[in-house]
């Protein structure tokens, strides 16, 4: 079954916030293995110009997953998750997020299409911090291979 074309548009607004600490960026940096002391030192971070330490770019993965899961298990879309691979994901930064941001998350429907008998949806997600200021834009497009006819 093809994935709902109506779902193209919709947006998905923030339910909840999440409060970054330095034990989540320090934990996600030891999971990529990345020593940089910006990640883990408040002081090596402040002494780069930064106001507590930041988390690596793709730290934001664990919170974007959540709000993707919103949208992807909506029955009406269509979605079989046992067929769904993640096909890409991009992040573009407006600043690092550092310890103390408090984070909620949009999600919109960008695209939904159909290609060799698989839909692709994209899925765009706006980060803000408090006050609204938008500190990062991911996209992620999945892969849902269909059932054979």
């Amino acid at each position: 079954m093809a994935l709902d074309q109506s779902f193209v548009g919709r947006s998905y607004p923030p339910t909840s916030t999440y409060e970054v600490s330095r034990e989540k960026i320090k934990e996600f940096a030891d999971a990529i293995g990345d020593a940089n002391p910006i990640y883990r030192d408040p002081e090596a971070a402040k002494a780069a110009g930064y106001p507590d330490v930041i988390a690596p770019p793709t730290f934001l993965t664990t919170i974007n997953l959540a709000a993707i899961n919103v949208v992807v298990s909506d029955p009406e879309l269509g979605l079989d998750y046992s067929r769904m691979v993640h096909g890409d994901q991009s992040f573009n930064h407006v600043r690092p997020v550092h310890a103390g941001d408090v984070l909620s998350l949009t999600v919109y429907v960008d695209d939904i299409m159909d290609r060799a008998g698989n839909d692709f949806i994209t899925l765009r997600a706006d980060i803000a911090a408090e006050g609204g200021d938008l500190v990062c834009t991911t996209r992620a497009q999945l892969v849902v291979r269909r059932e054979e006819a």
